[in-house]
């Protein structure tokens, strides 16, 4: 390698040093610490001492952990793929469309503009038992919502908030893969006679899978976080029933002070999160990546 390209190579690590240093501080200097707090016994105004792997075994046998990754698996598989339907859907609909896109665009991304606590709690107020709006639609029809206490109707009215939520990033993901596609492929399957659907299913499906992948990657990573849905909603009630990780890690911390235990907790959170969307990393390296060694 010449003098020349060193220095090109140097410059280029060089201008990269900022982000990585900032990556460092911000990310890894805190996982590291929040590891080595996982292994210990720590609460307010008392020094941590280090307990070995006491803290995964105890929560690795509390029944209430593994209610709660049970009911975080349910919520995070409901909201990703739903999630990803329902934006594939709404991309080839907003394909087809000629008229009034920025309208329908800014209703897709409306919830983007909304905080979040403000979406929860306004949707909690629309489905209040006594006076909620929707409350009173689902009684006219004959149903009559009782999320407050029925776990199972909790989760699922959670579920609905989480797709509602983050259906515009699945969708931008998507809706620019499949922009990105030329026209002529498309054109090319219906003149040799494939149908609508064909050509969706051979031709739009394969080419949008890689961003399919991404998003589903993202969604895992980030649905495994749920917190303020279930937090707003029912706070893991009634007895706990509708808890998730992140809630478990909350009250853990803030609740019952055991900082160690909280940690153990956000620990296993990555772990969960990383076995979930590891299988889509290898298909999106297999699908790719590869073919660019």
């Amino acid at each position: 390698m010449g003098i020349a390209a060193q220095r090109r190579r140097f410059g280029g690590l060089l201008m990269l040093a900022p982000m990585q240093l900032q990556l460092i501080l911000v990310l890894a200097l805190p996982s590291l610490y929040v590891l080595w707090l996982s292994f210990t016994e720590s609460s307010y105004g008392a020094a941590p001492e280090f307990v070995g792997w006491a803290n995964y075994a105890a929560i690795l046998s509390d029944p209430t952990f593994w209610r709660s990754l049970v009911n975080t698996l349910i919520v995070v598989n409901i909201v990703v793929y739903v999630e990803i339907i329902l934006s594939i859907g709404v991309a080839l609909l907003f394909q087809s469309v000629k008229r009034g896109r920025g309208v329908l665009m800014a209703m897709i991304l409306a919830p983007y503009a909304v905080s979040e606590v403000v979406a929860v709690l306004a949707w909690r107020f629309m489905l209040e038992p006594d006076i909620g709006i929707l409350t009173g639609l689902f009684s006219a029809l004959g149903y009559v919502p009782n999320w407050a206490t029925n776990p199972i109707e909790a989760l699922v009215l959670v579920s609905m908030i989480g797709v509602w939520l983050h259906l515009p990033f699945s969708f931008l993901l998507i809706y620019a893969a499949l922009i990105a596609i030329p026209a002529d492929l498309g054109e090319a399957a219906r003149v040799d006679g494939a149908r609508p659907w064909q050509r969706f299913r051979l031709v739009t499906l394969p080419l949008l899978m890689p961003a399919i992948l991404i998003a589903i990657i993202f969604r895992y990573i980030f649905g495994f976080r749920i917190f303020s849905e279930v937090w707003l909603l029912t706070q893991g009630g009634p007895a706990r029933t509708t808890e998730v990780m992140a809630v478990y890690l909350y009250k853990n911390a803030f609740r019952y002070n055991e900082f160690g235990m909280a940690a153990a907790t956000g620990w296993l959170m990555v772990l969960g999160a990383l076995l979930l969307a590891s299988f889509y990393v290898y298909h999106v390296y297999r699908s790719g990546f590869r073919n660019e060694d």
